[in-house]
């Protein structure tokens, strides 16, 4: 299995403040208003109430970092509303400092769009990710932008066979999987645990979600003779004592590890 491995997800919520910046619209109208008047103006066309893309204000960023020195699991949270650049910079930084292969869940059609135009926007610097081969020419025949190179690994997309009709969604198969799956909340709750102040919250279940991602990422390098059967197990096996370590500090790990069915 190749190592580095950088595997990783967002949360996000609405940019409010870009929204604002983008209409003339009332100050007296705070985030969660202004975004209920919104949602109902969509409902009534019809619309979704998901703001597009460069919108969509990063919260947080969990990672999954294996390499030879072992595996750690990792979060870039905005906690105090306004450090988002800072969150987006990190995890570019990481990309620069180790060129990991990524991996993700649907990061092709959410997550790297998502840091694309927020990087834009806070002047992210970002070199070794955009390399097309100008810097390191192996990255002109192996980069992290072209969809079909395995330098990012989009597992939804490529087991999909780059067919969105053929999708499948990541808890469905990370517990189909025997893998704990989606605990605590969904995607869809975020916003509302966001305006409680659950920022906390939305990390753990932020991280819980890319662990998934990592396992499926495993149990895929077992299909294609990445890892053979024996090194697919010690993987399992080294992936749960981290988390049985971890669980004497976050019980959300405590939570995983019950949810995640032997092998």
């Amino acid at each position: 299995m190749p190592w580095p491995v950088l595997v990783f997800d967002i949360e996000t919520v609405p940019d409010m403040a870009g929204w604002r910046r983008l209409h003339v619209l009332s100050p007296d109208l705070d985030d969660a208003a202004l975004f209920e008047n919104w949602r109902a103006q969509r409902a009534e066309q019809g619309q979704s109430d998901f703001m597009p893309l460069y919108l969509q204000r990063v919260l947080c960023i969990s990672c999954v970092f294996r390499n030879a020195d072992g595996l750690r699991v990792h979060s870039f949270v905005d906690r105090d509303g306004h450090s988002e650049a800072r969150v987006v910079q990190s995890f570019f930084q990481v990309i620069d400092k180790h060129a990991p292969q990524l991996v993700s869940w649907n990061g092709s059609g959410f997550d790297l769009p998502v840091l694309h135009y927020r990087g834009l926007m806070h002047g992210v610097v970002a070199d070794k990710y955009w390399d097309l081969g100008d810097d390191d020419r192996d990255f002109k025949w192996n980069n992290y932008i072209s969809r079909y190179h395995m330098r990012h690994l989009d597992l939804m997309d490529l087991l999909a066979r780059y067919n969105p009709r053929n999708n499948a969604p990541m808890d469905a198969l990370a517990r189909l999987c025997g893998f704990a799956g989606k605990l605590g909340m969904d995607g869809s709750q975020v916003w509302a645990q966001y305006l409680a102040g659950q920022t906390e919250d939305i990390r753990r279940y932020c991280e819980t979600d890319v662990m998934n991602t990592y396992l499926l990422y495993c149990r895929f390098q077992k299909m294609r003779g990445g890892l053979t059967e024996a090194e697919y197990r010690q993987e399992a096996a080294f992936v749960r004592h981290n988390l049985q370590t971890l669980s004497d500090l976050e019980p959300h790990w405590q939570e995983y590890l019950q949810a995640w069915l032997p092998d």
